[in-house]
């Protein structure tokens, strides 16, 4: 059946000049060429066997057959925008799009996020990964996380968790140094550093009023590739709390000095479009955050 259709580029060239009376109109309309224009309707006529145009001095109009076909053409093309923009529409309601950042997403939302999925059977949640700034503008993009100072041009935020900093190693690690006691070990150890990280080891050294000679070791661009780091026993690295609990749970990591924890001034914030947060979409995931957040912060005073 479909060998016995026109191509639907000739039918759009044919509305559209048959709507404006003018290929050159209906060329700047499509972004076509006039000549690109004049073959696709020329194509339309020879598919059909019968002229759709009269081309007069400076002017066109439509032929008896053409006024019939294009009515039945522009009937059927209004049809099939209707129903792919209600499609779309669907579409567009039943995914829910998370930009998430690198070292958040690789440490805490994905191993959380099936239980995302069975809350909201009726999303398809698609997650992307990203440190990039998130435009909101584009529109494809519905919930946002980052970890920063609360600050984002154009986006509403909310802080959902706050975090410190402190001394983690793998107990390999530990062991192979001949344990590590006091923050004063430290010295014999090496560093593991985040690089872009606000609260630095120089920081933490400082709050201790200990010494820092700029004790070198390897740096990484994400937490979570530091964090890794300690665990295949480079060294040690200034653990973000949130980003290390499982870890320290599995006993993959120690947390050497907890109680010389570290506030940090950057936290985990939930971003969406300004004005957005009543939207179906981000209200379900929204409330399914607070409640993932609720049962970490509880589960995290009972160890």
């Amino acid at each position: 059946m479909t060998d016995h259709l026109p191509p639907l580029q000739t039918l759009r060239a044919f509305e559209a000049t048959g709507r404006r009376l003018s290929m050159t109109l209906a060329a700047e309309e499509l972004h076509l060429t006039h000549g690109a224009i004049s073959r696709q309707i020329k194509a339309l006529e020879d598919h059909l066997g019968v002229p759709l145009f009269r081309r007069l001095t400076r002017r066109i109009e439509l032929t008896d057959a053409g006024h019939s076909y294009f009515s039945t053409v522009t009937r059927l093309l209004s049809e099939l925008q209707r129903e792919s923009e209600a499609l779309r529409r669907k579409s567009d309601a039943s995914r829910l799009v998370v930009n998430c950042s690198v070292s958040f997403a690789s440490k805490w939302l994905t191993p959380r996020l099936h239980r995302l999925m069975a809350d909201t059977p009726d999303l398809d949640v698609h997650l992307e990964v990203t440190d990039a700034a998130v435009d909101f503008a584009t529109g494809h993009v519905d919930v946002a996380l980052r970890y920063g100072d609360g600050r984002y041009p154009h986006a509403a935020a909310e802080r959902i968790m706050n975090e410190t900093v402190s001394p983690v190693c793998s107990p390999e690690y530990r062991e192979k140094m001949g344990g590590i006691n006091a923050p004063s070990d430290l010295v014999k150890c090496q560093l593991i550093h985040e690089i872009g990280m606000v609260t630095t080891w120089e920081r933490w050294f400082a709050i201790l009023d200990l010494p820092y000679a700029g004790m070198r070791g390897p740096g990484y661009s994400h937490g979570s590739m530091s964090i890794e780091a300690a665990i295949r026993g480079a060294g040690v690295a200034l653990g973000r709390s949130i980003l290390v609990v499982e870890d320290i749970a599995a006993n993959r990591l120690v947390s050497l000095f907890p109680d010389a924890a570290l506030e940090v001034e950057w936290g985990y914030d939930l971003l969406y479009r300004d004005g957005n947060q009543d939207h179906p979409k981000v209200r379900a995931f929204r409330n399914w955050m607070m409640r993932e957040v609720r049962e970490f912060m509880r589960s995290r005073q009972t160890e």
